[in-house]
């Protein structure tokens, strides 16, 4: 497992949609706990006026991210727990290393035990992931990014997730920018592509609700490729192509649009990305980023204290 041993900067938080966060830590406590908000086992074997101390430590190397949650959680699920945090987001940490210490209730720790793991494992997960990526493609121009490929109601996390990673986020969603796939397209016989997509452009960029952040086509040809050049055209997405064709694509956007970036997407894995990278693309939009994680093993060692 490729892990970078310097720390990657935490990436900023203001962009994140609190209000939709803390309701979905409420609304794991309460699939958790149920209608009544009852630990049965604790209720049942834990006195009520019984206190712990707890360290949250990884048991493998992987790449930290979620810690920025630890406090909310604890606020949803009782304040009068204190953390003290020892890992910020973006860096590493090593099998048997103290992440975060509790001290608090046993009660109310043993509840908040697995959504806090939850979060912190899944979102690991994606961090490691996208750090093995990011290592992998050094010393090129490409830069690993995200796709839509997430777990409905955790992209805000999971494209944080990325950015801990030291990745890059794609849009964020259908309605911050254009991206005309194949399957937009998928009926227009090739000599009216250029037409359309110039048409589709301009209507985009006079939307009068939102101005795109960006305006991407998607191709699978060279043919299709050459009629988007002098378009205007942000990001061209090279999908499912070759890798000599995708180093053909460089070449006559080098010398006909250098503007334009160049996107790769479409069965990337950690065998074939430097390759991919060393074509000059800018760009490797990868779904298995935040769609095929493996979360580092996270765990709560809890020590009673009365």
């Amino acid at each position: 497992m490729l892990i970078a041993t310097l720390m990657n900067e935490p990436p900023a938080t203001d962009v994140l949609d609190w209000s939709w966060i803390n309701e979905l830590i409420r609304r794991a406590r309460q699939e958790d706990v149920g209608p009544e908000s009852i630990d049965v086992t604790t209720a049942s074997a834990v006195p009520a006026s019984a206190t712990c101390h707890a360290d949250m430590r990884a048991r493998e190397r992987g790449l930290l991210s979620g810690a920025v949650l630890l406090r909310r959680i604890i606020e949803v699920y009782d304040p009068s727990i204190t953390l003290s945090l020892n890992v910020q987001d973006g860096s590493p940490v090593e099998a048997g290393q103290t992440i975060a210490t509790f001290d608090g209730p046993l009660a109310s720790v043993l509840a908040m035990e697995r959504v806090a793991l939850n979060f912190l494992s899944y979102l690991s997960g994606i961090a490691t992931t996208t750090q093995q990526f990011v290592t992998t493609v050094a010393g090129t121009k490409a830069k690993i990014y995200d796709t839509r490929k997430t777990l409905p109601g955790w992209r805000d996390l999971a494209k944080y997730a990325v950015r801990c990673g030291g990745g890059f986020n794609h849009r964020m969603g259908l309605h911050d920018a254009v991206l005309i796939k194949d399957n937009h397209i998928a009926h227009v016989p090739i000599a009216q592509l250029k037409e359309l997509i110039a048409r589709t452009i301009a209507k985009a960029r006079q939307l009068p609700t939102v101005a795109p952040a960006f305006v991407e086509v998607e191709v699978d040809s060279l043919e299709q490729f050459e009629q988007l050049l002098d378009l205007g055209i942000d990001v061209i997405l090279l999908d499912n192509m070759t890798v000599p064709h995708m180093r053909e694509a460089v070449v006559r956007r080098d010398a006909d649009a250098p503007a334009i970036q160049l996107e790769a997407s479409s069965g990337v894995d950690l065998d074939s990305v430097r390759a991919i990278a060393e074509t000059g693309v800018d760009r490797i939009a990868i779904g298995a980023l935040t769609l095929s994680v493996t979360a580092p093993d996270i765990g709560l060692d809890i020590e009673p204290v009365s």
